[in-house]
């Protein structure tokens, strides 16, 4: 039987490691349900620009990894989602497209709901906390150039 992974450019990307599985039961289903709402969620972003796919997937893969070695292969080899995960744990980066998109909804989601919704100072201050935190994040991480053509 071949390895599910042949085929692929991985550069040796193995599969989630039982041995980096949670072992505590209520800990490993939290991460299984976490894991599968950002999936879904990251789906979701494909249709509705407001929602982030690519940071989402990434946390779906990050909870897979410890508690599913089922999802988390599905996640790493599925046809569209796979090459954007596999190429940021590879350190190719994230496509400049969904680095800009993210940074650009973070920017036009989180002002208007500081400033205008949320009444408490300190609450606006950690928004705009949080916004500069995931912008700096997203723009220390790799980009990926069009070369890979990686079909997101």
């Amino acid at each position: 039987m071949s390895h599910p992974r042949e085929g692929h450019d991985t550069k040796k990307l193995p599969p989630a490691p039982q041995s980096r599985h949670v072992r505590h039961p209520v800990l490993r289903w939290a991460l299984l349900i976490i894991g599968l709402a950002a999936t879904i969620f990251g789906i979701i972003g494909i249709f509705l620009p407001l929602v982030p796919t690519v940071p989402l997937l990434l946390l779906a893969a990050a909870c897979f990894a410890r508690s599913s070695e089922r999802f988390h292969t599905w996640l790493i080899e599925h046809r569209h989602f796979g090459p954007l995960i596999r190429d940021y744990l590879k350190g190719s980066g994230i496509p400049r497209r969904a680095k800009v998109s993210a940074i650009t909804l973070v920017w036009l989601t989180i002002p208007p709901s500081a400033l205008f919704i949320v009444p408490v100072l300190w609450v606006k201050i950690l928004l705009f906390a949080v916004a500069a935190g995931i912008s700096l994040y997203l723009l220390r991480l790799p980009t990926r150039t069009d070369s890979h053509n990686s079909n997101p």
